[in-house]
């Protein structure tokens, strides 16, 4: 079997996807279809709106299926007329056993993360806020339960010291669309020799989860260290963003601040003992007390108005001794 004889039917929606796709495409690969999300209302005009892939499928003239329901009848015997040998799914939904079962060859899923570590929505959020300094992209066929399966292949790459998921995505969608092709060719080749997750765990390790992250999980806890304060703000940056709320007076609505980057952790000194919470400033610098040192904030964005740095911000806002975050 040759790349142009094996049919592939595509799932995914997010931009993270779509680079993998168009190597896909400009790599000779068939792509039968692709199967995306439903177009959702976004915006203030609540206009819809379509996924990044569904806009790349169109510009190509690549057949797209957008289901309601994935175990839609009607749905799962289209899928089922495209007689397709393979199917890939990044950044989707969870299939129903009955559409990941369908092709001869499998369905296999590209995760961005080192499986079985970070099994979940938002493994590349979860890997930076922790602190870890590895990360990486994995492909494995899926099985029912999520994230579990065999793995096919794996590659690592390191965390930088200043890096934000921003730039961790960005890293491993380029590495993730590699290991793609890399695996679409192994399995035409049938060279693919799959191994269990639990063979890659050490003794004593466990599977590490990636929740979806929530409101509440983005809320900043001033009563931490510095340091998980510092790894979990370039963990939610830019989306959907660390935030906290900026309090003028005590007993008074606050005004809500998201945080998109801050220096490096500086130690108390000299027998301090702030408050969390505590603000010191200037005209130019904005230092806010956790529970064990000072976090500089770089980078904010008030309510309803653009991100700046915070010398803007503090251009326009005044911190007097009883503001505080909280």
């Amino acid at each position: 079997m040759t790349k142009e004889d094996l049919k592939i039917i595509f799932f995914g929606t997010p931009d993270f996807a779509v680079e993998s796709l168009s190597r896909l495409v400009d790599g000779g690969y068939h792509i039968a279809a692709v199967v995306t999300m439903p177009d959702k209302p976004a915006g203030r005009g609540r206009q819809l709106q379509q996924s990044d892939v569904k806009r790349y499928a169109v510009e190509h003239g690549l057949p797209v299926l957008q289901p309601v329901s994935l175990k839609d009848e009607a749905f799962i015997e289209q899928l089922r007329s495209y007689e397709a040998q393979l199917f890939i799914v990044i950044a989707f939904r969870m299939l129903p056993e009955a559409v990941w079962q369908m092709p001869p060859l499998g369905t296999f899923n590209l995760h961005a993360s080192l499986l079985p570590r970070y099994r979940g929505a938002a493994p590349i959020n979860w890997a930076v806020m922790n602190g870890d300094t590895e990360t990486g992209v994995t492909t494995f066929f899926l099985k029912h339960e999520i994230d579990t399966g065999d793995v096919i292949q794996q590659r690592s790459c390191p965390i930088g010291r200043q890096d934000n998921v921003e730039a961790v995505h960005d890293r491993l969608m380029l590495m993730g669309a590699d290991m793609v092709l890399e695996t679409v060719d192994a399995i035409i080749a049938g060279t693919v020799k799959p191994i269990p997750q639990d063979q890659l765990l050490t003794a004593g390790q466990q599977a590490t989860p990636a929740p979806k992250i929530f409101k509440d999980t983005c809320r900043i806890d001033w009563n931490r260290p510095a340091e998980a304060l510092y790894n979990h703000i370039r963990g939610l940056s830019p989306y959907p963003a660390a935030w906290t709320t900026l309090e003028s007076e005590p007993g008074k609505e606050g005004t809500t601040i998201k945080v998109y980057a801050t220096g490096e952790p500086e130690p108390f000194k000299g027998g301090e003992t702030p408050t969390p919470g505590t603000i010191v400033a200037d005209r130019k610098t904005l230092r806010v007390a956790a529970a064990d040192g000072w976090l500089p904030v770089l980078s904010l964005q008030q309510s309803g108005k653009k991100r700046m740095d915070t010398d803007a911000f503090l251009r326009g806002y005044v911190i007097t001794t009883e503001t505080r975050c909280r």
